[in-house]
């Protein structure tokens, strides 16, 4: 994967990035000592960063947690963060929960609760270990569970917008861009992907003051466009691959 967002100032922190990856994540690779499982729809994450796993009676799965000598089955979870637009190299970050899964109250079906020891984050520039106090102290970005929309939305009917946010970058975006598409975009800012015959760059704008939900960030792109450039964003461009 090439190099994007990083964790300096105005960037979420690596608990309030799993939070939001959990928060709009639909689906989970569940692995034990006998099984891998790809579950779709069927987790739920409190506010503390949670994770609850429903199931119907008789899953193999809820079989395993049975028949665990402490009816506590070790398992890792594993998220991925998928950009919502088509675009090169799509995965963004992956979140890895190593724990136990034991078994919970049940909501019309079996419930599981995973008991996370340890979490890995894995981003564009890194691996990062969250503590569990980290995580449940952290929240979601506010604009977390809207962003696939709010990106989707800005390149199917802003394209002229995506191509103003490139050029604020200006000389310092190396030269034969092919195509721009919005990457992500958080209550800091929003990053772009800029794609080349060969390989890609990526590229951070950082709004004037970060956004509560997806109508300031709005706002925010349009001041970008609006102000000058060089007093209200700090463009990122990262190594190209």
């Amino acid at each position: 994967m090439a190099a994007a967002i990083d964790t300096a100032v105005s960037e979420q922190t690596a608990a309030e990035y799993v939070r939001s990856v959990l928060a709009r994540a639909t689906s989970l690779s569940l692995s034990t000592e006998r099984q891998d499982y790809d579950l779709i729809g069927l987790h739920s994450v409190d506010a503390r960063g949670r994770i609850t796993l429903q199931s119907q009676a008789g899953c193999p799965l809820v079989a395993e947690v049975a028949a665990a000598p402490d009816g506590r089955l070790p398992a890792r979870a594993e998220f991925t963060d998928i950009a919502p637009l088509a675009l090169r190299d799509r995965v963004r970050a992956q979140v890895t929960v190593a724990g136990r899964l034991v078994p919970g109250r049940p909501q019309g079906g079996d419930a599981l609760r995973f008991e996370a020891e340890h979490i890995t984050l894995r981003t564009l520039t890194g691996e990062h270990d969250v503590g569990l106090a980290d995580l449940t102290r952290a929240a979601p970005d506010p604009l977390a569970v809207e962003e696939a929309a709010l990106l989707t939305h800005l390149a199917d009917a802003h394209e002229d917008m995506v191509a103003a946010l490139v050029a604020l970058v200006g000389p310092r975006l190396p030269h034969g861009v092919l195509r721009a598409l919005p990457l992500a975009v958080d209550r800091y800012g929003i990053a772009l992907r800029c794609e080349y015959r060969e390989g890609h760059c990526d590229v951070r704008l950082l709004f004037p003051d970060p956004a509560r939900d997806a109508v300031e960030a709005g706002d925010r792109i349009r001041l970008l466009l609006t102000a000058h450039p060089c007093a209200h964003h700090r463009p990122r461009p990262t190594s190209r691959h």
